[in-house]
């Protein structure tokens, strides 16, 4: 029982960290909230302890894969902004 609430802890704590990355999602916050929703509750009934820690690895690539698309788009409009003035000088 206490793997279980150790695991339960891990699966909030990544369910709050996705939410709020979710924040700045490209095709917007309540889709990425309502796909997140479906997605933990597609999963609340799985009881075996070495599937959780595979839905729980899976979601953090989730979050590393967000984290990466945010700097890239982060990266490419100080790019594109930086190199537009350049341009712009010659």
């Amino acid at each position: 029982m206490k793997m279980a609430n150790s695991l339960r802890g891990e699966v909030l704590n990544l369910y709050k960290n996705l939410l709020y990355l979710g924040r700045d999602y490209p095709k917007g916050a309540d889709y990425f909230k309502r796909r997140l929703k479906n997605v933990f509750l597609k999963n609340k009934d799985v009881k075996d302890p070495e599937k959780i820690k595979e839905l729980i690895a899976r979601g953090e690539f989730v979050m590393k894969e967000l984290e990466a698309l945010y700097f890239l788009r982060k990266y490419r409009a100080m790019k594109q902004r930086y190199y537009s003035d350049a341009n712009e000088t010659k």
